[in-house]
């Protein structure tokens, strides 16, 4: 098929789809200045040339969502998205309008905290934790004198972000499997599949008869399990994608 053909399959597709699920890397912030981990210039692909990370282009506290974020949103707003799975930390999806109910973010959100004991979650400004003070929050952080907890049930809370050797968000997982074994259409945009566990959630969709699109630049380990491939950058192709569903449906 040429890109046309692919373009139109998946909008019928997603069109006629009672439940998408959108999974999301890294690379889909990458338009919002952040840089991706497995790209050509990428966190983890200088780290093995050992060059240290590229400076971000904007500070964080003025990262934005940029259009891939607001066309997810979209999507959601028409009705199509039943759920949306993420990596990424960078907490643009939820600052795009994306609710707590129709995400999981597997890796956390940097602006958040999570208790330990009820899995209330607040900002860091809501909880009164002052970095300067208590630091990051991490789960392996010790824990200091005086420092907040939970307002709920004065449980620990800590950041919401998992660190490598960290458990995964139990509440997360659970949701992103269960979604995922629902799915009719699984979207992948932006993520190079490489990180487990979550990786596993496109073939537990596959599995269950969804059909599979993958929109990224790199090469991803499912390749022969996909079903649409699209290696264009994502700023050329969702846009043509959202607003051919959105035409079809209204």
């Amino acid at each position: 098929m040429d890109l046309e053909e692919k373009i139109n399959l998946v909008v019928d597709w997603i069109v006629n789809s009672k439940h998408l699920v959108i999974f999301t890397g890294a690379g889909i912030s990458t338009d919002s200045g952040l840089p991706d981990y497995r790209g050509p210039d990428g966190v983890w692909t200088r780290r093995d040339k050992g060059l240290p990370p590229k400076p971000l282009a904007v500070p964080w506290d003025q990262v934005k969502p940029n259009q891939a974020h607001y066309l997810i949103v979209d999507l959601l707003k028409m009705g199509k998205l039943e759920f949306l799975i993420s990596q990424n930390v960078d907490g643009l999806h939820v600052k795009s309008g994306i609710s707590f109910d129709k995400i999981a973010e597997l890796h956390g959100n940097m602006y958040f905290l999570k208790c330990l004991n009820c899995g209330t979650k607040l900002t860091f400004e809501e909880a009164g934790w002052n970095k300067k003070i208590w630091g990051n929050g991490y789960r392996t952080d010790p824990v200091k004198e005086g420092q907040p907890k939970c307002p709920n049930c004065t449980g620990r809370i800590i950041s919401s972000i998992i660190n490598f050797g960290d458990p995964m968000p139990e509440e997360e997982m659970i949701k992103a499997s269960k979604y995922s074994e629902k799915a009719d259409v699984f979207f992948v945009i932006g993520s190079s599949l490489v990180v487990s566990p979550a990786n596993s959630f496109p073939m537990i969709a596959k599995r269950n008869n969804a059909k599979l699109v993958v929109l990224n630049d790199g090469e991803v380990p499912i390749e022969r399990f996909v079903n649409i491939r699209f290696h264009d950058r994502i700023e050329d192709i969702l846009p043509l994608i959202v607003a051919r569903v959105k035409a079809k449906i209204f």
